[in-house]
């Protein structure tokens, strides 16, 4: 798959790994609204192929992302700065309501906008020295691409009142300690450890782990016994298929499993 719309984005393959790549590096990767079309095109093309089994997502060149574009977002009038965040939340809801896992890999900065496009991801690789938090509150607003509802979520409320307010950037090893992330790396090992934390997970069942992704995104969300009613129902089609028979089978033959996604 090549780059998508105006080239901001890119989609790469390798094997049942998809990378999703923003593509503006001479900006650090700024997202400015052309690049947010892009990528919400990139994630709905990986949504639609079956093939596709996990995602990275990786910024091109040394940076993740420096964030929104300051120049856009300086001069965009109240309408305009509307609708760019109507299409920031429909990007975010589709990356964490994509089918397949997403890895973001978080290299030497990822602030402000785009801090929260890390949040709806699964699991997320982080560098040592990456400037990674939210400072909106030191430019005359507050962050509102759904870091108020997500990152309580994750770190707890009281962390979430801690980064907001202060506009600090989050230490790295702390991040790991609150798993907000998977990993700390090196930064120029973040694109490497996220591609075979990607890899290892396209490695497991397909529909095991997608519908584990279904049922972890609501258990937030529903009272505990809608949610356990939820999960019978996503696992009790599993028993008919074709994977979980090799599943089991692989375990007490003590190999290696092929699945097949069916």
């Amino acid at each position: 798959m090549p780059e998508v719309g105006t080239g901001l984005a890119r989609v790469e393959r390798d094997g049942h790994r998809a990378d999703v790549v923003l593509n503006r590096p001479a900006k650090r990767n700024a997202m400015n609204g052309a690049l947010v079309d892009d990528l919400t095109e990139a994630f709905a093309r990986v949504a639609d192929d079956e093939s596709v089994r996990a995602v990275a997502l990786l910024g091109e060149g040394p940076v993740f992302s420096a964030g929104m574009d300051l120049e856009m977002m300086r001069d965009a009038d109240r309408a305009e700065h509307a609708a760019l965040c109507r299409r920031l939340h429909a990007l975010f809801d589709a990356i964490e309501t994509l089918p397949q896992p997403v890895v973001v890999g978080i290299k030497r900065a990822a602030v402000a906008g785009a801090f929260e496009l890390t949040l709806p991801a699964d699991l997320r690789v982080l560098g040592r020295e990456a400037a990674y938090g939210v400072v909106e509150v030191e430019l005359g607003v507050f962050p509102h691409g759904g870091t108020t509802q997500r990152l309580p979520r994750l770190v707890g409320l009281a962390k979430a009142k801690e980064l907001v307010y202060t506009a600090s950037y989050v230490d790295p090893e702390e991040a790991r300690r609150l798993g907000l992330v998977t990993a700390v790396c090196d930064d120029d090992e973040v694109d490497e450890r996220t591609r075979a934390l990607a890899d290892d997970l396209t490695e497991k069942s397909p529909l095991g782990l997608q519908a584990a992704k279904r049922a972890l995104g609501r258990s937030l969300d529903v009272p505990l016994d809608a949610g356990l009613a939820y999960e019978r129902a996503l696992a009790d089609p599993l028993y008919a298929t074709r994977d979980r028979e090799e599943g089991f089978s692989a375990r007490l033959d003590g190999r290696e499993p092929s699945f097949e996604g069916r």
